[in-house]
């Protein structure tokens, strides 16, 4: 069970009159999560991902609430998203993991952004861009997607010239498996890292070393080296699957009821007619649906909470409604305007996921701009 965090007040409290559907976003929440993983990884660094607008949670408001906790490295995948992270926090240590596109390099010099560099092509372009500001160096050792693979690595170690006149800060990787805690990649990829960077160190290329993602953190210390970078973990999400949740909730979705209807056998709910009524049921129509980033997937397997109250999804997930089964909660408690929780406390954003065959980081970033987004702490005190 994950800790407490995205506070259990009453359903409507905050709800918008005029908001059909209210996401809420637990600041404070992100920054204790931010502090224990620091704690966890002593006396290495701890970084933050905020890419993908803060894994859909709004990169304007979470960046600032972690540089506010203390955390003074971020991580990015493109470059726009690290301009936009500069005019937030002009003192901020920034890196783009993507690394520069051809005629980009100015850019990046010029904001200060630090560029990982995934390929000897991408050296050559970033060194001949003359800029003197500092890089990074990808390793790929397992993900077979960017970074330097095993050869060019090689090449690298037997003569270093491609890195003349570069400030490398960080050489880093990317594990594969880090969620699933007994996978041999993890080991190998460890194995490789430090491998591969000794090797580099004899040829003169050093730099800080940057390897655990959320879930590597928790394989142990011998990964944490110098710099560590966590994503999911912050957001709420699980890095230990397999055992209970270690890190607060941060988001909790909640749906206004728009009508209660009283159905009888042999009628069906929705699309495709997939939800037969077997006897005097009551259906409870939300408004949310795949456009917000709710699943279709979901229907049918979906469970919301009104209060302690579980409610199944029945039929389909449409693009701006869904349908929860409340034949057996009082009456006083699903009227027009109450509340249904699709994310929250009793249904946290993995077990959302889990429900739909997917994985929290695709539902946390697919949370859709219709909500009304309330933020908790932080800078929304």
């Amino acid at each position: 069970m994950a800790t407490a965090g995205c506070r259990d007040r009453p359903m409507t409290e905050s709800l918008d009159r005029a908001a059909p559907a209210v996401l809420t976003i637990d600041l404070d929440a992100i920054a204790a999560n931010w502090r224990l993983l620091c704690d966890r990884v002593a006396p290495a660094a701890c970084a933050a991902v905020v890419k993908a607008d803060a894994y859909g949670l709004g990169m304007d408001r979470v960046a600032p609430a972690l540089r506010a906790t203390g955390c003074g490295t971020f991580f990015v995948a493109q470059l726009e998203e690290g301009l936009a992270l500069r005019r937030l926090l002009p003192d901020a240590d920034i890196h783009v993991l993507n690394g520069p596109l051809a005629g980009t390099e100015a850019a990046f010099a010029a904001a200060r952004l630090v560029p990982v560099l995934n390929s000897l092509e991408q050296m050559a372009r970033w060194r001949e861009s003359g800029s003197s500001g500092s890089c990074d160096l990808h390793l790929d050792t397992g993900m077979s997607r960017l970074g330097l693979p095993p050869e060019d690595v090689a090449t690298l170690v037997a003569d270093p010239t491609p890195l003349d006149g570069l400030d490398i800060d960080l050489l880093m990787s990317h594990l594969a498996c880090a969620d699933e805690a007994g996978h041999p990649m993890n080991a190998n990829q460890l194995r490789d890292f430090e491998a591969w960077t000794a090797r580099l160190a004899t040829a003169g290329i050093g730099g800080r070393r940057c390897f655990a993602n959320s879930s590597g953190i928790f394989l142990g210390a011998a990964g944490h080296f110098d710099l560590t970078r966590p994503g999911i973990a912050l957001y709420g999400g699980n890095p230990t699957p397999e055992s209970p949740n270690p890190m607060a909730q941060v988001v909790r979705l909640q749906g206004k009821i728009l009508q209660v209807r009283r159905i009888d056998s042999p009628q069906t709910v929705g699309y495709g007619a997939t939800h037969p009524a077997c006897g005097p049921t009551r259906i409870a129509t939300v408004a949310a649906g795949y456009a917000d980033g709710y699943p279709r997937s979901l229907g049918g397997r979906a469970t919301g909470f009104i209060g302690d109250h579980r409610v199944p999804a029945v039929g389909r997930i449409s693009m701006d409604l869904t349908t929860f089964d409340v034949t057996d909660i009082p009456e006083t408690l699903c009227r027009p305007g109450a509340a249904i929780d699709l994310i929250g406390p009793r249904n946290p954003v993995d077990d959302v996921a889990a429900a739909a065959g997917t994985i929290g980081y695709e539902i946390l970033t697919a949370l859709g701009r219709r909500y009304h987004r309330h933020y908790l702490g932080g800078s929304g005190r």
